[in-house]
C-alpha cells in the first residue's frame, strides 16, 4: 500500500512572513490610539491656551473629542482584524493551502477611513479659523475672570488718573458715595519706592449694603465695594473688582440681595470705556 500523503508544513519563511505582517498591524493600530488620545486632548488645550492668553473663547473645539474617539475606535478594529487574520493566515500555511494574492482589504479599509477622518479634521479646522476671524473682539468687550479669587479685570482705554477721575464723576453722578481713595503708588514714593500707578476706591451705599450685612454679618469684610484701576509693566492699565457672584458664593448671601452689589460691574465697566 502506498503511503498517504501528508499535507505539507509551512515553510518559515512564510510563517515569519506573516508574523512581521501581524506585528506591523499592531504598529498600525497603536500609533491610531496615540494620535487619536491626541486629537481628543487638542480641544481641551486649545482652551486652555486661550485662558492662558486671555483671549476671548469665540468657537467650541467640541468636535476634536469625537475625531479622536473614532481613531481610537480605528485602532482596536485594526487590532481585531490583524489578530483574526493572522489566525487564519497561519492555519492555512499548516494546512498547505497556498494564499492567492489579493490587495489587502485591511490595508485599504484604514486608508479610506483616515482619508475621510483627516479631510473632515482639514474642514473643521478650516471652518474654526474662519469664525475666530469673523468674532469682532473690541478691547471694552474683553473681560479676564482669574478663577478660585473672584477677581474680574477690564482692560482701561486710560490712564490710571484719567479712569479714577471718569469713575468718580460717575459714582457722584449716580449718588453712590466714594468713602476712600487709596493711592498705593503715591504711599509707595513717599518712602522712596517706585510701583506703576495704583489706586483703590472704595464706595457705596448704606441703603444697599445695610441689608446684605444684616443677611450676612461677614459680608461686611468685603463691603464697602472697591474697585482697583491700575496699570502694569507694559503700561496696560486694567479696572479689576470682585465678582458679585463670587461674593454672593463666599458669604452665603440670599440670591434677591445680589443686585445690591451686581451694580460694581456695570461701574467698572463704564469707567473702562
Amino acid at each position: 500500500m502506498a503511503a498517504s500523503a501528508t499535507p505539507p508544513k509551512s515553510d518559515l519563511s512564510d510563517s515569519l512572513a506573516a508574523e512581521r505582517t501581524f506585528l506591523a498591524w499592531i504598529r498600525t493600530g497603536l500609533a491610531l490610539m496615540g494620535f487619536g488620545f491626541v486629537v481628543a486632548r487638542f480641544g481641551l488645550f486649545l482652551q486652555q491656551l486661550q485662558f492662558i492668553e486671555h483671549a476671548p473663547q469665540t468657537s467650541s473645539y467640541g468636535l476634536s473629542l469625537w475625531f479622536g474617539t473614532a481613531l481610537i475606535a480605528a485602532g482596536v478594529a485594526v487590532y481585531l482584524s490583524s489578530a483574526w487574520n493572522h489566525f487564519r493566515i497561519i492555519r492555512e500555511l499548516n494546512r498547505g493551502e497556498p494564499l492567492p494574492a489579493r490587495p489587502s482589504l485591511q490595508g485599504i479599509i484604514v486608508a479610506l477611513f483616515l482619508a475621510v477622518v483627516g479631510l473632515t479634521m482639514a474642514i473643521y479646522l478650516v471652518s474654526v479659523r474662519a469664525s475666530a476671524k469673523s468674532q469682532p473682539t473690541p478691547r471694552e468687550e474683553i473681560s479676564m475672570t482669574t478663577p478660585n479669587n473672584g477677581i474680574i479685570s477690564l482692560p482701561s482705554h486710560h490712564s490710571v488718573d484719567e479712569t479714577v477721575e471718569k469713575l468718580k464723576n460717575i459714582l457722584q453722578a449716580k449718588g453712590v458715595t466714594l468713602f476712600a481713595l487709596v493711592d498705593h503708588s503715591g504711599e509707595a514714593a513717599k518712602v522712596g519706592m517706585k510701583m506703576p500707578p495704583t489706586k483703590l476706591l472704595i464706595f457705596g451705599s448704606p441703603k444697599a449694603g445695610t441689608p446684605l450685612m444684616q443677611a450676612a454679618p461677614s459680608v461686611a469684610i468685603d463691603l464697602p465695594l472697591k474697585i482697583l484701576i491700575a496699570e502694569d509693566a507694559q503700561g496696560k492699565v486694567s479696572v479689576s473688582y470682585n465678582s458679585p457672584e463670587y461674593l454672593q458664593s463666599r458669604h452665603n448671601l440670599p440670591p434677591d440681595l445680589l443686585a445690591n452689589i451686581a451694580t460694581v460691574g456695570t461701574l467698572a465697566g463704564k469707567a473702562a470705556e
